[in-house]
């Protein structure tokens, strides 16, 4: 895995990849955001499953960052995001309080790019983030 600093992530940023981050508790969204957001990103937040259902549809994401533990399972979201045709390539990584090894072997089985547990150290987020979106840019 690629640990990129900031200065290194501002200059990978310019061409603003754009996250869909999805968890339904609003202080992670807002979070993560700030985080995604300050290292030059775009992003759309959801905080349950049919907003994040509609934002895939109607807008294009280079990665979607998504909660296991929602209203909803998180692992069914990802099964219906992985049914939208222009998804069907785009990384989603699972950011999950609850990282048992059976549920980081049903994420990365059903084709998550990643297993994030929280809570995360920042710099590692970020890294693991965009170094996801630079190998998919450059796949």
């Amino acid at each position: 895995m690629i640990l990129l600093g900031w200065r290194e992530l501002r200059r990978f940023m310019r061409n603003k990849t754009r996250i869909l981050v999805v968890d339904d508790q609003v202080a992670v969204v807002t979070m993560m955001r700030f985080l995604l957001t300050r290292a030059g990103c775009e992003t759309q937040g959801a905080l349950d499953a049919k907003t994040a259902l509609r934002l895939a549809q109607t807008q294009a994401f280079d990665l979607i960052t998504l909660d296991v533990e929602m209203s909803s399972s998180g692992f069914d979201l990802f099964m219906d995001l992985k049914q939208i045709p222009r998804l069907a390539e785009t990384p989603i990584v699972f950011v999950a309080g609850n990282a048992s090894i059976e549920n980081q072997q049903r994420g990365l089985d059903l084709g998550a790019a990643d297993y994030i547990e929280k809570p995360f150290d920042t710099q590692d987020f970020l890294s693991r983030i965009l170094s996801l979106v630079e190998e998919t840019a450059t796949a």
